[in-house]
């Protein structure tokens, strides 16, 4: 599939591993999880971290964590 890969900020957690993400040049940020190396390294995601999101070029508002700064 086609992915673009972003930088941000985590401004918000959510349930279920779901993380609120800030990207320069978008209003309010978009919806992202846990990518799965993510879950089985059981990285921790924290607010404020920088991270690298993968987001689908069909529905920009959501996308997966695959990288933390």
């Amino acid at each position: 599939e086609q992915y673009v890969e972003l930088q941000g900020q985590v401004i918000e957690v959510l349930p279920a591993t779901t993380f609120r993400v800030a990207i320069q040049g978008t209003s309010g940020g978009i919806l992202a999880h846990l990518g799965g190396r993510l879950r089985r390294g059981r990285i921790r995601v924290v607010l404020g971290d920088e991270v690298t999101v993968a987001v689908s070029v069909y529905d920009p508002r959501r996308g997966r964590i695959v990288y933390r700064h």
